[in-house]
């Protein structure tokens, strides 16, 4: 049998969640983010249906994701978030790269007028995610320097919320004022054409006044919102619930193991059947995307209904039970993230169990399971 568990992708859900998307912000701009493979649902076959909805740009965080877009036709403007290295893929296939420093861009110029070649770029500006960019207190400067530099366009500017979650609303508000200044500042310059972008998923649904040129939504785009539950707004909360997650990912029973009551399962005995029971073997472990934080710490769907994992979560293998699943046979589907009848595991219910966030369960998901994709919901 083939390694690993198999991710269903819903292109028509991603289509759902795009238009959701441009219905808040009407006719902007929306720059789809499809860095990490499309946050794990496969970056080809996402754009594809991206551009198809209505995309004016693609966003990839390195140039060797850009390029692999472009190898499979894909002829929308990308923007390249963090890279600076191999520079001859951003002018071979006209690629924008995101300015962070006056050292990158001085090498851009350089290139460009080596080959004669102009080149479109958005600068980055640093409003206190403290990763990278332009510190604000210096960008004047060095915009100006910028400026009179060969073969260099300035078409955006953009930055980041420090929190992707707006959880701290009040320091997004300082953020977005910093950027707006920036913003008037470079206007000021002659840039009259310039496309600012600022907004995250978080942004797009929830702080309207960061969205005036363009939007850059990324896990909204994949059926979920980024902000707690806890943190919504009745409206809010009705529109994450419009959202569609696109990734189902499905196993098999390899093995159905009767165990009396009192047996240990798996390793360091951390889980002791308290009744005769039958134990599930699912072919799929850590070594697949599925967390050793789901031990003894989370269900999987068989039959409509949840069984418990038991035991810790191997390598290679994970065991559920699956006592209360009448008729349970050998071979039989289970769902670890996605719907399956009546109810459904979430990425988000995933991360609260593991301590982390929807984004990392998606993508780690999807870099270790076979993809199919299906276009209705």
């Amino acid at each position: 049998m083939d390694r690993g568990p198999i991710a269903e992708i819903d292109l028509e859900a991603i289509a759902h969640n795009f238009r959701i998307a441009k219905k808040i912000t009407g006719n902007r701009p929306i720059i789809a983010v499809v860095k990490a493979d499309a946050y794990g649902h496969g970056a080809i076959e996402a754009s594809r249906r991206l551009v198809k909805e209505g995309a004016s740009y693609l966003a990839v965080a390195y140039a060797a994701e850009a390029v692999a877009l472009r190898q499979a036709n894909i002829k929308t403007p990308l923007i390249v978030l963090f890279d600076k290295y191999d520079m001859n893929n951003y002018f071979k296939y006209k690629l924008i790269p995101v300015i962070h420093d006056i050292k990158t861009a001085r090498a851009f110029s350089k290139e460009a007028k080596k080959r004669k070649q102009g080149i479109d770029v958005h600068i980055k500006a640093d409003t206190g995610m403290g990763r990278l960019g332009f510190n604000i207190d210096d960008l004047d400067k060095n915009i100006n320097a910028i400026m009179k530099m060969d073969f260099l366009t300035v078409t955006g500017l953009m930055s980041h919320f420090s929190d992707a979650d707006l959880s701290d609303r009040s320091y997004a508000l300082i953020q977005l004022d910093r950027f707006n200044k920036l913003k008037n500042t470079m206007i000021k310059k002659g840039l009259k054409h310039l496309l600012s972008h600022i907004a995250n998923s978080a942004a797009v649904m929830s702080l309207p006044e960061s969205h005036p040129d363009a939007i850059r939504p990324g896990l909204m785009l994949y059926g979920y919102s980024p902000m707690q539950p806890s943190a919504l707004s009745s409206q809010l909360s009705a529109l994450s619930s419009q959202l569609k997650p696109a990734m189902t990912v499905k196993t098999k029973i390899l093995s159905l193991r009767k165990l009396r009551k009192g047996s240990p399962v798996s390793y360091g005995r951390t889980f002791i059947t308290s009744r005769d029971s039958l134990i599930a073997v699912l072919p799929v472990g850590y070594a697949d995307g599925y967390s050793r934080a789901f031990s003894n710490n989370s269900d999987v769907l068989v039959r409509g209904r949840r069984s418990p994992v038991v035991g810790r979560v191997c390598m290679d293998t994970t065991m559920v039970d699956v006592t209360d699943a009448r008729g349970v046979i050998e071979g039989e589907d289970v769902v670890l993230l996605g719907r399956q009848k009546a109810d459904a595991i979430t990425a988000s219910e995933l991360a609260r169990k593991a301590g982390t966030i929807p984004y990392e369960i998606l993508t780690s998901f999807g870099n270790k399971s076979r993809k199919v994709y299906t276009h209705d919901s």
